[in-house]
């Protein structure tokens, strides 16, 4: 939803704004600099496909194409590489989500990521297999191996490092293999098809070291604890339910969207498959509780009207809409689930938009747009306004955007939001979203814990979330890296009033403050915060469509 007004440079600039917030923040301020300097991971290279093309690769073998976002090798006769990045590049992990479609023949065929690629011959690579997890030196010689079963039509999220002559290899965020060699020091990056039909996506290569190597791999992938910055420190919020620790199961309903009654969407009613933007819009703009399955990724021109007591969810993993609007408004409550989707932004108008609506669960969710010089180009991807209540927002990939997530959509409509916006936001992964995640007015207690923000520094106006109107937000265990300004709420945003922010565990590496205000209501339900150590491989691991 567009706001009143969009001033996206009413505010000073960075340098300016830490000082005028250093009454308030100044310990904070120490830490994060000193953290910023110290420890400060640079991307190198990353690709999400999708812009629809795979420029900045070369391929060698097999038959490369992109569709539906995802970067894909047809052939299972060739051993087949596709390659990007530098050749000078010497400490590097490289990251990419894998899915075998078919292994031909030979346990030896397999999947997976390279590292200090010299030729299409001469590197290292992290290799899933039917019975095993590799690190091979070329294509088929390993140098180390561990039991694992990759079944085809999954996605595994790949990991290898390469630190000096140390190897370590991960998956799904768990290390499990691991091995020295010192044959290549140096080289690009790549995906590794080996007699193998697959897909890959979201490919991200840093110039992190890589964890120590065990002595032995786990028994199966697990979320691992990643190297962090020290907490945050700020007043704790008032007494409510203790979060216990440990991961939270990634397919189970956490926060506010529990409450006033729960969310059920289509549970107990009937199923049916829709193929065509036509279908999705006259079944979920229908009477009657039941579960929508969007086979494909489909595209349409307007909005669709969601009504009460539905499911939205996609096939597989590259299902989805795009140039719509799901629009939930009016129903309290609505009872709407939104789940496995991939959603692109709408020029001029939201993706998603909650109105006047309760009882909502936006889950596994991979959202995008692209980022243009006009801000308005896109609105909101979710915006949740007019008193909406009862909201979680969870595991959800949101990328490449502006405007990511407003909650209040005015200064001035404290009447109707006051004692209601209450929202959860947990586990997901925003990246480059240059403001909103989220922006909140009088909304209380919007929760925000373990997510993970990563370059949000478009420009010096550029912050990730922002408690305004006199909102109350609980900040808790996030990771913050490369992110202009991690919060606002004592100093207000553009127009808009000081909010209410307590902020407690949260992880900032190059990245501004995120700066406390006052005290908050209690959290009312129960609920997981891992450690903070943990959160970037689980939220990296298992969050966006095809991870249920």
């Amino acid at each position: 939803m567009q706001e009143a007004r969009h001033i996206p440079t009413r505010r000073p600039g960075r340098g300016t704004r830490i000082a005028l917030v250093a009454g308030v923040t100044a310990a904070v301020t120490a830490l994060v600099f000193t953290i910023g300097t110290a420890a400060n991971a640079a991307t190198l290279f990353s690709d999400d496909f999708n812009d629809g093309n795979a420029s900045g690769w070369s391929t060698s073998g097999g038959t490369w194409s992109v569709s539906s976002g995802a970067y894909s090798q047809a052939s299972t006769g060739a051993s087949a590489k596709a390659l990007a990045g530098n050749t000078s590049w010497t400490t590097a992990t490289a990251t990419a989500r894998v899915r075998a479609n078919t292994f031909s023949g030979s346990s030896s065929r397999g999947i997976g990521v390279a590292a200090r690629v010299q030729s299409t011959s001469s590197f290292y690579a992290l290799v899933l297999t039917p019975t095993s997890v590799q690190i091979r030196k070329g294509a088929t010689t390993v140098l180390a191996s561990a039991s694992f079963s990759a079944a085809t039509g999954t996605w595994y999220t790949v990991t290898l490092s390469a630190t000096g002559s140390s190897l370590v290899g991960s998956v799904n965020g768990a290390q499990v293999v691991s091995t020295s060699d010192s044959s290549y020091a140096t080289g690009r990056a790549g995906l590794v098809a080996n007699y193998t039909a697959g897909s890959f996506d979201d490919v991200l290569v840093t110039d992190s070291a890589g964890p120590s190597p065990t002595t032995s791999p786990p028994v199966s992938p697990s979320v691992s604890p990643t190297p962090s910055t020290p907490p945050t420190t700020s007043p704790p919020p008032t007494t409510g339910p203790p979060p216990t620790t440990g991961p939270p199961p990634a397919t189970g309903i956490v926060g506010w969207a529990t409450q006033g009654g729960g969310t059920t969407g289509g549970a107990g009613g009937s199923t049916v498959t829709v193929s065509s933007w036509a279908d999705l819009r006259t079944q979920a703009q229908a009477s009657g509780t039941r579960t929508i399955l969007v086979n494909g990724m489909l595209s349409g021109s307007g909005t669709i009207e969601v009504t009460a007591n539905k499911t939205i969810r996609g096939v597989g993993s590259s299902s989805g809409v795009s140039g719509t609007t799901l629009n939930i408004e009016d129903m309290r409550p609505a009872n709407v689930i939104i789940q496995n989707m991939n959603i692109r932004g709408v020029p001029g108008t939201d993706a998603i938009q909650i109105e006047n609506a309760t009882n909502i669960w936006i889950d596994h969710n991979t959202l995008s747009s692209t980022i243009e010089d006009d801000v308005d180009f896109y609105d909101g991807m979710i915006d949740i306004t007019h008193a909406g209540d009862y909201i979680t927002v969870s595991w959800n990939i949101v990328r490449n955007h502006w405007k990511t997530s407003l909650v209040g959509h005015s200064d001035g409509n404290s009447g109707e939001d006051t004692g209601h916006l209450r929202v959860t936001y947990h586990h997901n992964w925003f990246d480059r979203t240059f403001e909103r995640s989220p922006r909140v007015r009088f909304g209380e207690t919007v929760h925000v814990f373990n997510n993970y923000y990563t370059n949000v520094n478009n420009n010096a106006d550029s912050y990730a979330i922002a408690s305004t109107m006199d909102a109350g937000v609980l900040v808790e265990g996030n990771v913050f890296e490369n992110v202009q300004q991690a919060c606002w709420s004592a100093s207000g945003y553009a127009d808009s009033d000081p909010g209410r922010l307590v902020a407690r565990n949260n992880s900032l590496t190059n990245s501004g403050p995120c700066e406390v205000n006052g005290t908050v209501d209690p959290i009312p339900y129960g609920y997981t915060a891992e450690n903070v150590g943990n959160v970037k491989a689980s939220v990296t691991a298992g969050a966006g469509a095809g991870r249920l």
